[in-house]
């Protein structure tokens, strides 16, 4: 067998070894941001802090959440993010699922599909979304947030494609059985789709979490600001107002600021591990077409 021969087992370690120092020169920008959000302002600020705390303390992440501002963008990301998800894989599922029929079954499929396709390579640019989202009176709103990136159309075509992979005969049978197309879709389709519909959703999870621009845009209200767009302002914008005066006095801004972006990079960090052993499999069968 080919991997039990010496060079494979050779490149096999040299593989493991490379992407185990990856994964580490990853993960230690974020490790050193931690240990900067638990040391005390003086070392922090003078750039003593490295891979161990000086001074430790946690007063930042205490100031942090008593910050109702940062609460307030927390909790409007976590809207954003859950209910972005779930309605964009309602709607991307459903069309992937009607665009990978047969054109005999749907005959206007290859029609729906290019003006899907000429989407990705042509859009109407910000100005015109600024004012489509000011006409339809949704400033200020988290549906403006929501609502412009729900379709999407490289998540179609991962959907699509799996879809297309899914047996005729399963379908056919639910056919035969009296099933129609939605209880099809639900009972047989979805089931065996868990695999693509996880990477697609950790896809979306992450995009809505990290988006900022849009919350700048069309969040005129500071309140009303996502997590994203809120660390946006306060650390490259360079926007204290938002924070505690009492905090900002005591306490280096640094140390904020660190704390702040981990508390933000964690959930991502915490759901990651439980798709991704769906990861690599929904990229596979969902991107080839046999």
């Amino acid at each position: 067998m080919y991997h039990k021969t010496l060079s494979y087992r050779i490149f096999s370690i040299c593989n493991n070894v490379f992407l185990t120092i990856l994964s580490i020169l990853c993960l230690l920008p974020l490790y050193h941001l931690f240990m900067v959000s638990m040391s005390s302002s003086a070392p922090a600020n003078a750039g003593l802090v490295t891979f161990w705390p000086i001074g430790f303390t946690l007063e930042a992440y205490a100031q942090t959440f008593k910050n109702a501002n940062f609460l307030s963008s927390l909790w409007i990301s976590v809207e954003r993010t859950v209910l972005g998800t779930g309605l964009a894989l309602v709607v991307n599922t459903l069309a992937a699922y009607a665009l990978s029929k047969e054109t005999r079954v749907f005959r206007a499929r290859n029609i729906y599909l290019w003006y899907f396709v000429f989407t990705m390579l042509f859009t109407g640019g910000l100005i015109p979304n600024y004012i489509l989202i000011l006409k339809l009176g949704l400033m200020n709103n988290l549906m403006a947030l929501i609502l412009p990136g729900l379709v999407a159309v490289f998540n179609i075509i991962l959907l699509l494609n799996f879809f297309r992979g899914v047996p005729k005969d399963l379908e056919e049978a639910a056919f035969i059985d009296g099933a129609g197309q939605f209880r099809t879709f639900f009972s047989i389709y979805l089931p065996l789709s868990m695999p693509v519909i996880a990477t697609v959703s950790l896809f979306i999870m992450v995009g809505h979490w990290n988006a900022y621009f849009d919350g700048i845009i069309y969040m005129k209200d500071s309140a009303k600001l996502p997590l994203a767009s809120f660390m946006q302002t306060i650390i490259v914008m360079s926007d204290m107002s938002k924070l505690d005066p009492e905090a900002v006095a005591s306490l280096s801004q640094r140390t904020i600021r660190a704390s702040q972006i981990f508390i933000s990079a964690l959930p991502i960090l915490v759901v990651y591990p439980f798709l991704q052993r769906f990861f690599v499999t929904g990229i596979v069968v969902g991107a080839v077409k046999e």
